[in-house]
């Protein structure tokens, strides 16, 4: 897609937008992202514990995890949601069920069960233990363009 001058989406076939998180802990959340598949594949370790830059990896999925600044504070769960998250596309049905066992085993709180949802996907959503949202499930954004 064209935006100006820039082209979006993909840069040389990367992809061009990636999520970060700000954890208060971030060496904590770093070892539950590893919990749940993630792999870090870059770190910068700061003064006093703090990690400045640190990405971790599943597959093709790349975050950027720091921690997070004295005054910052993520948005609280009301009802089935904090108003933004990240969404994991998962393939299969019993990827969502054991996605969100390691989940909760790694000390994620449950939103929702794995549920089937009336679109004919699976999908499930816990809130990680400083309360980043993080929803799985089959259906795949952006299939259904290209039809």
């Amino acid at each position: 897609m064209a935006c100006g001058s820039a082209t979006i989406g993909l840069v040389d076939g990367d992809p061009a937008l990636h999520a970060y998180l700000s954890y208060s802990d971030a060496q904590a959340g770093l070892r539950w992202l590893g919990q749940v598949r993630f792999s870090v594949v870059a770190r910068q370790d700061g003064d006093g514990g703090a990690v400045p830059h640190a990405e971790v990896r599943w597959g093709d999925v790349v975050l950027m995890v720091a921690s997070a600044d004295d005054d910052y504070d993520v948005p609280r769960l009301l009802g089935r949601s904090t108003g933004g998250g990240l969404y994991f596309w998962l393939s299969e049905p019993s990827q969502v069920d054991e996605w969100y066992a390691r989940a909760l085993q790694a000390g994620g709180t449950q939103v929702f069960a794995p549920e089937e949802t009336e679109w004919g996907t699976r999908r499930a959503r816990v809130v990680d233990p400083e309360g980043h949202e993080w929803s799985v499930g089959t259906y795949r954004p952006g299939a259904s363009w290209e039809q």
